[in-house]
């Protein structure tokens, strides 16, 4: 059995990610979800005064912490019906971590590698558009810097369908290939939870494009359908099978 820590930006992310591979995973393995930003307070509707501060009124402010905690409910349920119960949600602000001092960030990341202790890790793509998305990678990067006695031995970025691919030049470049044929409608089950997050196909997070794209790297791979990584980096140790 492995520790596997999954940092996730926002609720919605890791199941869009890698849904199919939690369910394989959770079988087997210790898994535990990091959600960073609360995936609701950027959708303020009054307008800015400046970059930090906003004009909200008290109902408003009421109603966002309503969805905050509906959203969690969400995450909940997506992540149970997926074999997966630890999780913990920091309610930073969403699409404001570059307003959030980066070293607090990567302590709260180093904290949760240092009491969880996962072998494995996975997070966001480097090259993301969500710049929430590109700080997460770069905080689990630099808390899981490889010092003496680190129980992180491998980490893997995922795709986020509408942030990694409006990212122009495109630059995911999936090494890793995981078979999901058989977990596929779990994931889009799971996805049902968030249903406030998915929207009618053609949009990119609708239940048929996730779909599609699982069938599309399925077909890359020799797979029915299939999730991607790209594998950032690999520690091989003595207790690795590699060298026994």
């Amino acid at each position: 059995m492995s520790k596997i820590l999954v940092v996730s930006a926002h609720p919605d992310d890791e199941i869009i990610g890698m849904g199919g591979t939690l369910k394989k995973l959770s079988k087997k393995n210790s898994i535990s979800v990091l959600f960073l930003a609360d995936g609701v307070t950027a959708r303020k509707k009054s307008g800015y005064e400046n970059v930090v501060t906003y004009e909200i009124s008290k109902k408003e402010e009421n109603k966002m912490k309503k969805e905050i905690e509906i959203r969690k409910t969400h995450a909940k349920n997506a992540l149970n019906s997926i074999g997966v119960n630890k999780m913990k949600f920091l309610d930073l602000p969403d699409n404001e971590l570059d307003l959030v001092p980066f070293l607090k960030i990567v302590k709260i990341v180093e904290s949760e590698i240092l009491t969880f202790k996962p072998e494995i890790i996975f997070t966001h793509h480097f090259n993301d558009l969500n710049i929430d998305h590109r700080l997460a990678y770069e905080a689990v990067l630099t808390a899981s810097r490889p010092i003496f006695n680190s129980t992180v031995k491998s980490i893997f970025s995922f795709e986020s369908v509408s942030s990694s691919d409006w990212k122009k030049p495109y630059k995911f470049n999936p090494n890793v290939y995981v078979d999901i044929s058989s977990q596929l409608s779990e994931k889009l089950k799971a996805l049902s939870f968030y249903k406030n997050e998915i929207r009618e196909f053609p949009h990119p997070r609708s239940k048929k494009t996730i779909e599609s794209i699982a069938y599309r790297w399925g077909s890359l791979s020799g797979f029915h359908a299939a999730e991607a990584f790209e594998l950032i980096m690999s520690r091989l140790d003595n207790t690795s099978n590699l060298f026994n």
